[in-house]
């Protein structure tokens, strides 16, 4: 089981936002992002920031850091190590069911991530076999992006997915993240996508449109 920080905003959780951190980070990144994000009348919710494990990561010289899986090319389209983002989608398959266990069930549990996170939150999203209450990815793409129709499962296409992206982003260019967001809608899943003048990087306007989304699934 993936170490990870903890944040509630109530005495007893209802929901539960599992938030993927980006590459070189770790599971404190985002935890500042809750105070901003959440608002006075939503129901109690955790929020789960897992580290990822460290691993050598090829691009950066072999360099060992905290990675979801090994960046191998510099090509969108290959860049992902297969075998790393399989090992990671395991892990938070674990985590989603650590969640379960404490009591909130898959309609209450969202999967959220940056970058690598983002990553392995659609990875994970599109071989979901019981649908989660929605899927968030920021700033990243579509691993395997040519093979996610053979990969999509029965229903996974269910999921509601929030997907934002900066104009200016030097990292993940915003043309890689809008063919993702394509192919995603053309799998049928029910998307919303914001794109914003940043670079790779989350924004004011970001927060309060994802609360908007967050606010439709707590109501929902």
């Amino acid at each position: 089981m993936l170490e990870t920080v903890e944040q509630q905003t109530g005495a007893v959780p209802e929901w539960s936002v599992i938030w993927l951190h980006g590459l070189g980070a770790d599971g404190h990144d985002f935890a500042p992002i809750v105070p901003e994000l959440v608002r006075p009348h939503w129901p109690a919710i955790r929020f789960v920031f897992p580290h990822a494990p460290k691993r050598p990561v090829s691009i950066n010289g072999g360099m060992p850091m905290r990675a979801w899986y090994d960046i191998v090319s510099m090509d969108f389209r290959s860049r992902a190590d297969a075998a790393g983002v399989a090992e990671s989608v395991a892990q938070v398959e674990e985590l989603i069911a650590r969640e379960q266990a404490r009591g909130i069930p898959l309609t209450r549990i969202l999967l959220a991530g940056f970058s690598q996170g983002g990553a392995i939150t659609l990875a994970t999203g599109l071989t979901r076999r019981e649908p989660l209450a929605g899927l968030i990815a920021l700033s990243t793409y579509l691993p395997e992006v040519d093979a996610a129709a053979s990969q999509l499962v029965d229903g996974a296409n269910t999921q509601p997915l929030f997907m934002a992206h900066g104009s200016a982003d030097p990292v993940i260019p915003v043309q890689v993240a809008e063919h993702s967001m394509q192919v995603l809608k053309q799998l049928g899943f029910d998307l919303e996508w914001h794109r914003y003048p940043m670079a790779h990087q989350v924004c004011a306007e970001e927060i309060h449109a994802l609360g908007q989304w967050l606010q439709q699934r707590f109501e929902g």
